[in-house]
């Protein structure tokens, strides 16, 4: 299968490249992964050695150090992770971040392995990184991805300190660590609240939602599916359902799938998920062994925010979804995604949809670089200001200020605050520039996905001829 990803974000790749002007030989660079290192390390377990497989693939290094995560998962291999890496190019470049494309994985089931024994295989892997130059603020940052945490970004980042302890920038190594070991507030949740950001964006641009077949600007009622119950698939579908009024009528995961026509309580789901090891028998809602099937149900808005190619060539007929939306990396295929555009179901790629994760990353990176938490020069004197205007308001109008706004205008604006308002300004912003390419480019004819990579490649090509490649 992965070796179908990786040829599926080529051919993605190529289509768009044809469209960008490029001096020759160029595309083929951009579109190569610069490097791949593959380790096999010895740890010792239970009384016996233990050897484990590992990769990290940097695609590209052309606007800073190559970014991107590290996924545990026992049926991983290099062609998935340079895929994902390529992937990482784009995304960033598409986001303006300074930053190229980088994936990391290693051949492992979390769940067979105590804590303990976790971060002894998680600090091994970061001293083959570090040693082979995978591994570095200035060089290549790592995230959480499939089957790791914060907790295991922690300890990758206190190896990378005992390693270089004279290296000032050294927390800036990772990103995804907690808060109290100077990750950023909101990283847990980025890219589930990126996805809501991306489909807020969708909502507001009143050209691709009629595209879409959507007459209102409302979230409310929207039908959604969720396939995969994981960081990013509970954050999303917690926001969309709590803060947005959607029905999340059906949760999708590897064991099944739950149903519930008039919305499922996500949070209730998810601490049954927690409690029992699975979403099956969940009282508020019914429960069918074949999840599968339950991708083609009738519903609004599909969010696959689980693994690659859950949409193929053999179900993307029977899609309902007006919009598709791909949490997830590489959730639908290549041949899958010529059937949906030619049935007209609209879908905002995976570069733009989930990279929420990126984005907040960004943010925690700078300001482990900078040594300073966010807002702390200016946050009281922006919260004065907004006294002053709201006592010069209801001084000038003789009326109060209203009370269902008082509270929330004149609250203190945390490092959280923050972070989602800096989240949101670069997801509109993305989204806003790649329907604007899609609906001024060849008289339609060029979908969102289309649009968003060859705005990345543009850019790409950009920074590798300012340096005179």
């Amino acid at each position: 299968m992965s070796a179908g990803f990786l040829s599926d974000v080529e051919a993605m790749y190529d289509r768009a490249a044809v469209n960008v002007d490029m001096p020759d030989g160029l595309s083929d660079k951009i579109k190569a992964c610069n490097a791949t290192y593959v380790t096999r390390f010895g740890v010792r377990l239970r009384g016996r050695m233990f050897t484990f497989r590992g990769w990290r693939a940097t695609h590209s290094t052309h606007s800073g150090p190559a970014k991107g995560g590290i996924r545990y998962a026992p049926n991983v291999d290099q062609d998935e992770v340079e895929a994902l890496a390529a992937l990482m190019s784009y995304k960033c470049a598409l986001l303006n971040l300074p930053f190229g494309g980088s994936k990391g994985a290693l051949e492992i089931t979390p769940s067979d392995w105590e804590p303990f024994e976790l971060e002894k295989i998680t600090r091994r892997f970061a001293q083959e990184l570090m040693r082979h130059g995978f591994l570095a603020s200035a060089t290549n940052v790592p995230a959480p991805d499939v089957g790791t945490n914060q907790q295991m970004m922690m300890w990758i980042a206190d190896e990378y300190r005992r390693y270089k302890p004279d290296d000032i920038n050294g927390m800036g190594c990772v990103t995804g660590k907690p808060v109290e070991g100077g990750g950023i507030a909101g990283r847990t949740e980025a890219t589930g609240r990126g996805v809501q950001y991306a489909i807020h964006a969708f909502f507001q641009s009143e050209r691709d939602r009629h595209a879409a077949g959507f007459e209102s600007d409302k979230l409310e009622g929207q039908r959604v599916i969720i396939q995969g119950l994981g960081n990013v698939g509970c954050h999303a579908a917690q926001f969309l359902s709590v803060d947005d009024g959607c029905k999340i009528i059906a949760v999708i995961e590897h064991d099944g799938v739950v149903r519930n026509a008039d919305g499922l309580d996500i949070a209730a789901l998810k601490a049954h998920q927690i409690a029992t090891g699975s979403i099956m028998g969940f009282e508020g809602g019914t429960s069918d062994m074949n999840g599968a099937a339950a991708l083609e149900d009738a519903c609004d808005i599909l969010i696959p925010a689980a693994l690659e190619s859950v949409i193929h060539a053999d179900n993307a007929a029977r899609i309902q979804a007006r919009l598709v939306v791909e949490a997830a990396n590489g959730p639908v295929t290549y041949a899958a995604d010529e059937i949906l555009r030619q049935r007209g179901i609209t879908i905002i790629p995976d570069m733009l949809a989930n990279a929420g994760g990126v984005v907040v990353s960004y943010f925690e990176w700078v300001k482990n670089l900078t040594h300073m938490p966010f807002g702390l020069m200016e946050r009281r004197q922006t919260d004065r200001e907004h006294r002053i205007l709201a006592h010069s308001m209801e001084k000038m109008t003789g009326q109060s200020f209203p009370s269902e706004h008082k509270g929330e205008f004149l609250a203190e604006r945390g490092e959280i605050d923050l972070v989602r308002s800096g989240l949101a300004e670069m997801m509109h912003q993305a989204f806003a520039e790649v329907s604007a390419h899609a609906h001024q480019s060849r008289d339609g004819a060029v979908t969102l996905r289309d649009a968003a990579y060859e705005i990345a490649i543009k850019r790409i090509s950009g920074a590798y001829q300012a340096i005179g490649l």
